[in-house]
């Protein structure tokens, strides 16, 4: 299965115009026999770095912020399937979540890792930099699999549970089987922690802002530690992150203008703008639920007239989808929310209630805001933790945090009624994690134990 999964990569590689890829040797930036410079390996990273990974909006619409509209009778056949959860026995035209993209990057990242020594003409800084990099690929692209397709870390028994394959090393003829959730999240933290001993620039400038930095592995590691419910990790990390970048974008100060939403890649919230999240071949068929945009207070919350607008036929649409201004993996308002739901859970009420506000004072009135206080200000444990999941799913909408949040939560029970019939999640549902695309199956039938 790995051989064929690979093989995807060498002809993904054919892109530098070479006449043949027979092994991984052949993928080569600058036309060479093998790649050898610093540059050429730089290149190879940019294949995975210009991967389009967009699974994450796509399963927006498996929660209830999201739909498609059965006026288009294209967009039904492609994506009604994701969105009633009918995983079993899909219709043949219906999208397929990704496998050998993801596993594609690995190998791009464990080429540069292995071949780590023999890396030429780059200073040991510009070298170990890229190596990181391939570090936090590999971590970051394991991370997403094992949230797609393993059970929620933080769900009894979910990190005893079997997963996906890990892939550590070149070799294209073995079939691996799959590792458990525990294993998994093991491997992504061990490559976040040798990542940031390897990278020295803390963030990029604007026009590299894709690459992953030192900021970013401590961005990834608070995800990651709030996923596995390890609480005071997860604050730290996020704490680190805002020492060093704190800056949001303040929706209040926009002076008349339409602002500079924080999901853009150049907004001063911006850590990493590798993905686009809701990319130009799905964000068109993904339509925001009415129920949903009211979750943000009319006339107070002032997201609700920036994130969203209506299309001619009255249904709402992020305005972040389909655009590539709007590529974002992390930026500080996340890390802001991760610091207040870890603060909270911890019992540090007055940090939660800091990180929170924080936030909050710059997307709402200052009326919504100091009525947003005072009630935080009367809030006990149980319900400020609510009340941060709650911005959470306002703040982070249609940027793919969404659907994570609930596996990782309560996952609760979601019902949507659609050409009249009724179709139901339940409550802690096996389908809260997705099913192995068939043809990996079909390559490795090892993966169904």
């Amino acid at each position: 299965m790995m051989k064929k999964l690979y093989q995807t990569a060498f002809l993904a590689g054919c892109l530098f115009s070479l006449p043949a890829c027979d092994s991984y040797l052949d993928i080569q930036p600058v036309g060479k026999v093998i790649p050898s410079t610093l540059e050429d390996y730089r290149a190879l990273l940019a294949t995975a770095y210009d991967k389009k990974m967009s699974d994450r909006g796509v399963c927006e619409l498996r929660t209830d912020a999201a739909f498609v509209s059965a006026s288009s009778s294209y967009d039904v056949n492609i994506y009604q399937d994701i969105e009633i959860w009918n995983d079993v026995n899909p219709g043949a035209s219906t999208r397929q979540f990704g496998w050998s993209d993801y596993y594609s990057n690995i190998y791009y990242a464990n080429a540069i890792i292995s071949k780590q020594d023999e890396i030429a003409d780059g200073s040991p800084e510009d070298v170990n930099q890229l190596v990181g990099e391939a570090y936090m690929m590999r971590g970051y692209m394991h991370f997403l699999l094992v949230n797609l397709y393993g059970e929620p870390y933080t769900k009894a028994g979910g990190p005893e549970s079997k997963a996906v394959p890990l892939k550590w090393d070149m070799d294209l003829e073995g079939t691996p089987g799959r590792v458990t959730v525990k294993e998994i999240y093991d491997a992504v933290l061990s490559d976040i922690a040798r990542a940031k001993t390897l990278m020295s620039k803390d963030i990029w400038e604007t026009q590299y802002i894709y690459r992953f930095s030192s900021l970013a592995a401590e961005a990834l590691e608070s995800r990651v530690y709030l996923y596995m419910g390890e609480w005071e990790k997860a604050y730290q990390a996020a704490e680190q992150v805002l020492k060093v970048k704190a800056d949001l974008v303040d929706l209040n100060a926009s002076g008349g203008e339409t602002p500079k939403l924080p999901g853009e890649f150049d907004s001063a919230e911006m850590i990493n703008a590798y993905e686009i999240i809701c990319g130009e071949s799905n964000a068109p068929s993904i339509k925001v639920a009415p129920a949903f945009v009211e979750r943000y207070e009319n006339g107070k919350d002032l997201r609700r007239a920036t994130y969203f607008s209506q299309n001619d036929n009255g249904n709402y649409i992020s305005v972040r989808g389909g655009k590539s201004q709007y590529k974002c993996s992390f930026r500080t308002g996340e890390l802001y929310l991760n610091a207040a739901e870890a603060a909270a859970r911890l019992g540090k009420l007055p940090e939660a209630r800091e990180r929170l506000l924080q936030l909050v004072k710059n997307r709402y009135t200052q009326a919504g805001y100091e009525e947003k206080a005072k009630a935080a200000e009367a809030m006990g444990q149980e319900e400020l933790v609510q009340e941060i999941l709650d911005e959470r799913m306002r703040e982070l909408a249609f940027e793919g945090h969404y659907w994570f949040d609930l596996r990782r939560t309560s996952r609760p029970r979601i019902e949507k009624e659609i050409g009249g019939k009724s179709y139901v999640l339940e409550e802690n549902d096996s389908r809260y994690t997705l099913r192995i695309p068939q043809d990996a199956i079909d390559a490795n039938p090892g993966l169904q134990n």
